[in-house]
């Protein structure tokens, strides 16, 4: 599990098989390397992998199949080709920004990045398998890293994000041109709602004394839930 607080931006290169070296680039890289040990969780991009051999200044790891098929990963992009790096979250660590899984729903793609007073504005698409989680002013992991959505278009499946200068300039975002690939997931929070509501299953709390409701928006809304 992750937070969505980059650490260090890393280069990734395609080696022989489904081995992929990740190496850090830039003075925060103590923040990944200093305690990295074989078997650890690294987000990469938001993907979840698996340290398999420690380097001088980065890592190698497996990629499967699946990986590929649902992750930027399998996409041809311009080299070189950055990434985001967070090492898995640590018990009693802070949680700055909001539980990611390291789990990939879909990728989409920039479509513009507009710079204002404050922030950078950031729309990109989103397929059916993450839109249905996407509300405003809730979380997404865009490339791994915890956003705030700032409005959402049903209609064409686009959503907007406000990114801070500081976030801007420390990840990968600044490197992303209109029709960029980029990697997304939901709130792991709305998939759980979304699996209670219609899942059939009742609710063991409620079932365990005199009520026998369904978990449906109905019933949350009458509860303060909605």
């Amino acid at each position: 599990m992750f937070t969505g607080i980059i650490q260090t931006l890393g280069t990734i290169r395609p080696l022989a098989g489904d081995y992929w070296q990740i190496s850090c680039v830039n003075h925060a890289s103590e923040s990944v390397m200093g305690d990295l040990a074989y078997g650890d969780s690294v987000a990469v991009d938001g993907i979840c992998l698996t340290v398999e051999e420690i380097l001088k200044d980065g890592f190698i790891a497996t990629a499967s199949p699946e990986t590929l098929r649902r992750t930027t990963l399998g996409k041809e992009q311009a080299e070189p080709r950055y990434v985001n790096l967070e090492t898995s979250l640590r018990v009693g660590s802070k949680v700055g920004g909001h539980f990611v899984m390291g789990h990939i729903d879909g990728i989409g793609r920039l479509v513009a990045a507009q710079q204002t007073a404050t922030s950078w504005e950031m729309t990109f698409t989103a397929p059916d398998a993450i839109a249905r989680y996407i509300v405003p002013k809730g979380s997404i992991a865009v490339n791994g890293i915890s956003l705030t959505v700032a409005g959402y278009d049903p209609d064409i499946l686009q959503f907007k994000v406000a990114v801070i200068p500081l976030t801007y300039a420390e990840t990968n975002l600044r490197y992303l041109v209109p029709g960029s690939w980029v990697n997304l997931e939901g709130d792991i929070l709305g998939k759980y709602v979304e699996k209670f509501l219609y899942s059939g299953k009742r609710d063991p709390i409620a079932d365990a004394g005199t009520s026998d409701d369904e978990i449906t928006p109905t019933f949350l809304a009458e509860h303060g839930y909605f």
